[in-house]
């Protein structure tokens, strides 16, 4: 039975599926880019001001001491000179953006009290290790 018109033979939604592929390696791509852009204009204005203010509200709290900590180095290691190569400037910057997600889960693991939370934490970790590991393999190959 055809709901809105459409028929119930259609084909699967794979057009949908390489979109929303495409959107997500684009955002990827922007951040890329858009990073050291970033970066070279919080030279001029301040590092990371919201945050910065925010640490500052809590600056007895190990956690946004840790927090802090985990963002900076993330974002300065993200801070690279692109190679021109898409696929490779991608595995190079997905690297320290991985990193980062590790940090911070780790900051959660010592901190954080919802297990829940936790447990994603210990899920992110294991995933993005993973994903470390096949960026670096591939980077080798190709001689980076």
């Amino acid at each position: 039975m055809p709901f809105y018109g459409i028929k119930s033979q259609m084909p699967t939604f794979r057009p949908l599926l390489a979109l929303n592929m495409v959107v997500g390696l684009c955002v990827v791509a922007g951040v890329l880019v858009a990073t050291p852009v970033i970066a070279q204009e919080n030279d001029h204005h301040g590092s990371h001001g919201e945050h910065s203010a925010a640490a500052e509200s809590h600056v007895d709290n190990p956690a946004v001491a840790a927090y802090q900590a985990a963002s900076d180095r993330m974002h300065e290691d993200m801070a690279m000179a692109f190679t021109g190569n898409p696929d490779v400037d991608f595995a190079q910057g997905m690297i320290p953006h991985h990193e980062g997600a590790i940090a911070m889960a780790e900051v959660v693991l010592e901190y954080g009290e919802d297990e829940q939370i936790r447990q994603l934490a210990e899920e992110i970790i294991a995933a993005q290790e993973s994903e470390i590991a096949f960026l670096k393999g591939w980077l080798k190959r190709q001689d980076h």
